[in-house]
């Protein structure tokens, strides 16, 4: 299912545009910031179905956000996908270690950025509650 409100967190314009785009022709909305800082404010505001995430944005890290999200109630269950340039296997491992939900590697291949979005908003919530 389509729709779902997707923030992403990216300093870069060219990058934002594109991701922006891709998702937007898929039928996602989306909302963007340039820092992490600002990032997690819309993200408590708005409350998005996922974020994707830069890991090098200007102040703080996106690594550092992650844990201000994962700390905040509000936000502490929403997916944050990685998106960096970092595509060494022992990147990745630590990237997903701090906690994120999943990892795309820049530039962005389409077809492979759909299907890692798709997963992960596919993926039942941890929210504790019983069923």
């Amino acid at each position: 299912m389509a729709g779902e409100l997707i923030l992403i967190i990216e300093d870069n314009e060219k990058n934002r545009k594109l991701m922006r785009e891709v998702l937007r022709v898929k039928g996602y909305q989306t909302l963007e910031t340039e820092t992490a800082e600002e990032g997690i404010r819309v993200a408590q505001e708005s409350l998005p179905a996922l974020i994707l995430m830069d890991l090098q944005l200007p102040g703080m890290d996106g690594i550092t956000a992650l844990a201000a999200l994962r700390a905040d109630p509000r936000t502490k269950e929403i997916p944050v996908i990685a998106v960096t340039a970092s595509a060494m296997s022992h990147q990745r491992l630590k990237i997903l270690a701090a906690g994120f939900d999943g990892y795309q590697t820049k530039p962005i291949t389409v077809k492979e950025f759909l299907q890692v979005v798709r997963e992960v908003l596919d993926r039942p919530r941890k929210t504790g509650e019983s069923s």
